[in-house]
């Protein structure tokens, strides 16, 4: 798929803040938020699934714009606000050689390989969203994609090792079964939400965060299952009629 028109379909869902608040000049184009790399692994990572989605179901998408728009978009504005990019100078005044730079240093803005990465847990990842989006966008995290059906754990194996993803795991198991514990859990378009939520709030580490790509209609649902959790106002998914980001963090243990 064209690169080009790849960074076109996510610019709703990501915002470059350095842009927005020094301003542009009129037709001044945005500073990018996903390098060239980013933007070639999606394309590949396109490529990848809807090849396997021929031959098995991963995703009810077959258009590859709608794939970038709903898949893509969605997971990427989580990861935007999961792990903020910090931009120490705007983009948009760099040489086009110092891009890449800027938008790897944003990513990991302390650059200290001794500090602990973030552990994610994708749970129920199905075919990699939004685990394998929010690892392009913060490669310093660890990340394991947990995945009961086995046909759709080869397939996350085989986008991480096309896309040459490391501190990647991939967990062909039920939740239910997974004894480690995140810092990060995310959900998306699960089957049985209301019984996988306390498995997900199960896997966190105290003060650890819970993430939900959820729809307007599972908002009460969410915010009523654990007392331990303190969320944040849920944020509007852009280009979705009531598609929300919704993000809880653990308290303390008792």
């Amino acid at each position: 798929m064209d690169l080009g028109r790849i960074a076109e379909l996510l610019r709703p869902f990501l915002i470059n803040p350095c842009h927005s608040e020094q301003g542009g000049r009129p037709g001044e184009e945005p500073a990018p938020v996903l390098s060239p790399t980013d933007l070639r692994h999606i394309s590949t990572y396109i490529d990848l699934l809807l090849r396997w989605n021929s031959r098995f179901n991963l995703t009810a998408i077959r258009d590859p714009e709608e794939i970038v728009s709903r898949h893509f978009g969605e997971s990427l504005f989580a990861a935007q606000h999961l792990f903020p990019k910090i931009y120490p100078v705007s983009s948009s005044v760099l040489p086009v050689s110092s891009v890449a730079d800027d938008v790897a240093f944003a990513r990991n803005p302390s650059n200290d390989s001794s500090l602990p990465s973030p552990r994610v847990a994708d749970l129920g990842s199905g075919a990699g969203f939004p685990g394998i989006p929010i690892k392009l966008w913060a490669p310093h995290i660890g990340l394991t994609l947990i995945e009961s059906n086995q046909k759709k754990a080869a397939f996350l194996r085989e986008v991480a090792r096309t896309l040459t993803l490391t501190n990647v795991n991939i967990q062909n198991a039920r939740a239910e079964d997974v004894t480690q514990t995140f810092d990060l859990v995310t959900l998306r378009a699960v089957e049985r939400f209301s019984y996988i939520l306390p498995v997900a709030i199960s896997l966190l580490v105290p003060k650890g965060r819970l993430a939900l790509l959820i729809g307007s209609s599972q908002l009460d649902e969410a915010r009523s299952v654990d007392p331990l959790l303190s969320w944040l106002d849920p944020i509007a998914i852009p280009e979705s009629k009531s598609r929300n980001l919704l993000i809880g963090t653990r308290g303390p243990e008792r």
